[in-house]
């Protein structure tokens, strides 16, 4: 750690089974679905062509539902409860619920489901059940992440 760095992230102590970690929200626009599939070079047409995307149940582009991933990845992130605590994710499974528009407003809620000791006493890991909601309060994204979490000095 650097010097004089305090961590602001929760420890494998302080998380609470049961317990939901409420995100800020995000609309997603027609700019990050470009910036995604320049980056990804992912350009599906069901997220790069309006006219084909009126074709479909969607009337209309969708964001890609890895993008709404990433997005759901930095909300969370910017709760900072895992600066400085986090050792590794572990394992992600994901379900894609419903579709993203562009200007649909993500929110991601965040759940202990349940903790895990792990071999090593300094750390432990937390499995968070995910869910990615719309402004409609619609999930479009679920599953759950695992996260091995270091543990309280002396604890």
């Amino acid at each position: 750690m650097i010097a004089g760095y305090k961590t602001r992230g929760l420890y494998y102590e302080d998380f609470e089974v049961g317990v939901p970690h409420i995100t800020a929200a995000r609309t997603i626009t027609e700019a990050d679905v470009v910036t995604f599939a320049g980056l990804s070079g992912d350009f599906n047409p069901l997220h790069t062509d309006e006219e084909l995307g009126k074709k479909t149940p969607f009337g209309g582009r969708i964001a890609h539902g890895v993008l709404t991933l990433a997005v759901a990845t930095g909300l969370t992130n910017q709760l900072a409860i895992y600066e400085g605590t986090t050792i590794a994710l572990t394992e992600l499974t994901i379900r894609f619920t419903g579709a993203v528009k562009f200007g649909d407003t993500i929110h991601v809620v965040l759940t202990p489901r349940e903790k895990t000791e792990h071999k090593k006493p300094d750390r432990g890991f937390v499995v968070f059940d995910l869910d990615v909601r719309n402004q409609r309060d619609e999930s479009v994204l679920s599953g759950s992440w695992t996260c091995l979490q270091r543990r309280r000095a002396g604890a």
